[in-house]
């Protein structure tokens, strides 16, 4: 089975994660997927299988060295698909030697991958694709990661020649929504570094992503009959609003690029009593990060000098910049893009305008750079991943795992 096999196996599986169930995993998918994986891993003869109770799959690829110098090294990626759209149901279509034009998804629903829309779609003509057939994502994000991590484990196995120390590899539930690095064994997973197989397009290598902190902006009413109303009603959902205008109008995801953060609205609820605001808050650098929460809890104030005691705000740090954790050992960064030229793909490295379990897990002890996994537009029904760039992965991990041998 090769990588594309499995690839299209795996995206068959409905493993949307949901912040709203308070479990580990989140969602029944997710686990049933870690169970056929480890059957799988079994039939290939890896060691030290372990699933625990919350679906963290961990499993060995034993050195084929007798070096006792060489790290032990691992490789991780995600079980869950973004809840941002369907994962139920994935009917994946190939799209052989694509010839630059649109691609119709789905003929019923007028749904059309376009490269007026998608220009990166040109980088990837005379390439076969995988795309969607518009009603769901694709979950390329993350199970191109998995299906590449396991195809290179199958590599090494069938290439003796290629020297390498222990290889640990782990798939974790519910990084989609901010939870992948939580309950995961970093004592257990006993390595020395880490890649994620999480990025997104060929080349791509990350080793600093956003400071992330999710705010939520609560505004008390009065509801009273519109027709008796003057100077005793309290519209909630009018405070909110005239809230929502005292930030930045320019500083949102849809004007932001490189290193520039953001406040993104992403939730409102509300009634005339009641309306509350989900913010997230991204930064790559943690003073500016710090300096965006003061500006919310500014503006709440601002808001109840106005209308007294109607407004609160709670604010949650999500992770931090792994760049810190990453930087001590720069080396394992310059691993990661010395093995992708010598697979044949030019490195960009670049931050991530997001966050990845690395990003956690180098804060818990396991420096985690990110490496692409090949997708494009993720969590959506224009999501596609070029099957090169794949293969491509698979062997940037082949080479990294040569590498740590080689340079021990």
């Amino acid at each position: 089975m090769n990588v594309t096999d499995r690839f299209l196996r795996y995206v068959k599986f409905d493993t949307q994660s949901d912040e709203l169930t308070n479990l580990t995993p989140s969602t029944p998918g997710q686990y049933k997927f870690a169970q056929a994986l480890e059957k799988e891993l079994q039939e290939l003869g890896l060691q030290e299988i372990t699933l625990d109770e919350n679906g963290y799959l961990m499993a060995t690829l034993p050195a084929n060295t007798d070096r006792a110098d060489v790290p032990v090294i691992g490789f991780i990626a995600h079980l869950d698909t973004s809840p941002d759209m369907s994962g139920h149901n994935v009917k994946p279509r190939i799209v052989s030697d694509y010839d630059g034009k649109d691609i119709v998804l789905n003929a019923e629903q007028g749904i059309v991958l376009s490269p007026r829309e998608f220009p990166e779609l040109l980088h990837y003509e005379g390439q076969n694709l995988i795309v969607t057939d518009g009603t769901t994502l694709l979950g390329a994000d993350d199970k191109a990661g998995i299906a590449e991590i396991i195809s290179a484990v199958v590599y090494l196995q069938n290439h003796p020649e290629i020297k390498h120390g222990k290889i640990r590899i782990a798939f974790n539930p519910d990084e989609e929504i901010g939870q992948g690095a939580h309950k995961f064994d970093v004592e257990r997973f006993d390595a020395k570094w880490a890649y994620t197989m999480d990025g997104g397009e060929v080349g791509e290598l990350e080793y600093e992503n956003f400071n992330a902190a999710v705010a939520r902006v609560t505004f008390k009413g009065r509801n009273v009959h519109p027709g008796y109303a003057k100077h005793k009603m309290i519209n909630s959902i009018r405070i909110a609003n005239q809230f929502i205008l005292m930030l930045p109008r320019w500083e949102t995801p849809e004007h932001t690029e490189g290193y520039e953060g953001f406040y993104h609205l992403v939730q409102i609820e509300g009634s005339v009593e009641s309306t509350t605001l989900t913010y997230i808050i991204r930064d790559h650098d943690r003073d500016r990060f710090e300096r965006r929460k003061k500006e919310l809890e500014h503006l709440v104030r601002k808001t109840n000098n106005e209308f007294p005691d109607c407004c609160s705000i709670d604010i949650k740090d999500q992770y931090y910049n792994m760049r810190e954790k990453v930087e001590p050992v720069q080396y394992i960064v310059d691993i990661a893009e010395e093995a992708m030229r010598l697979a044949g793909v030019t490195p960009k490295v670049q931050p991530i305008r997001g966050g990845t379990d690395g990003a956690q897990l180098s804060f818990k002890g396991l420096p985690c750079p990110n490496i692409f996994a090949g997708g494009l537009n993720f969590h959506g029904r224009y999501e596609f991943v070029p099957i090169p760039s794949m293969l491509k992965a698979r062997d940037v991990i082949v080479e990294i795992a040569r590498l740590v041998n080689d340079k021990a």
